[in-house]
Order: C-alpha cells, then structure tokens, then sequence
C-alpha cells in the first residue's frame, strides 16, 4: 500500500511538472508568436511608409492612386487591435528578437497615446496621399515624427 501511495505521488508530481512544462513551452512559443506578429506588423507600416517617403523625397514619381492604397494600407496596419501581440512579458531581454522596452506596460498609458498618435497621422495621410505630392510631404512630416516618437520611448535602441 505503501509503494502504491509512493507511485502514486511520484506520477502526480512527474504529471505536474510535465504540464507545468508544456504550459511554458507553450506560453514561450506564444510570446515568440507575439514578437513576429508585432515585427509583421511594424514591417506593413515600415513598407508603406517607405511607399510614401520615396515619392515624397522623389526618389518615385508621384502616382495618386498607389499614394492612396499605401496610404490606406499604412492605416489598416497601423489600426490593427495590438491587445495580442502586445502582451506583458514580451520586451526586450524576455523574448528573443523583442525591441520593447518594458515602459511598454509600465506606462500603457504613454504608450497607448503614442499610438493613438500614428493612427491619427495615418488616417490624415489617407486623406493627403492622393491629394497632391506637397500634400503628401505635409502628412510625412507627421507620420515620422508619430513613428518617432514611440521608437524614442519604447523601442530599444538599433545597435
């Protein structure tokens, strides 16, 4: 009886250890999952910008229509609900890959407003993009300094 009891405690405790180790397996790949999601949608908004700097410093022509779609697209990325990829553990220094800073969750706050900031300077971009090319260098002068600003606060810096 005895030895069934010892058994028994020891398959409990290898079962609860192995899901706690599942779980963290699990939640690492999540995390890691989160990371690229956030990397994905940062190289959206990078690319289109990118889109829209080229014909704003003339290094593209000027094309209304493809200003347009880069300029809506830059939005919807730029709009996107982050509540999943932006999820507290992930920063820099916790993740492999992540450039967070942790003031990402520890000024949510500041760093929603920032946010908030890129969202309005690229639904005003949407509006500019196809107006003409000086309404267009206009909207890029906002957009990088909502761009900016967040990398200057909450992004580790490039080495």
């Amino acid at each position: 009886m005895h030895l069934t009891k010892s058994i028994t405690a020891i398959s409990l405790g290898a079962l609860v250890i192995a899901t706690a180790g599942f779980a963290a397996g699990h939640s690492d790949k999540a995390a890691a999952a989160a990371v690229g999601a956030r990397h994905a949608q940062m190289q959206l908004i990078a690319y289109h910008t990118g889109v829209l700097g080229g014909m704003a410093k003339g290094e593209a022509e000027y094309d209304a229509e493809k200003a347009k779609v880069a300029a809506s697209n830059l939005h919807a990325a730029a709009t996107l609900d982050t509540s999943t990829m932006w999820i507290e553990g992930t920063e820099n220094g916790m993740v492999e890959g992540s450039d967070a800073k942790a003031e990402v969750w520890t000024d949510a706050e500041g760093f929603a407003s920032k946010l908030e900031n890129l969202q309005t300077a690229s639904a005003a971009m949407m509006d500019a993009a196809g107006t003409d090319l000086d309404a267009l260098k206009a909207g890029m002068g906002n957009l990088g300094k909502a761009c900016g600003a967040c990398h200057d606060d909450y992004r580790v810096p490039k080495s």
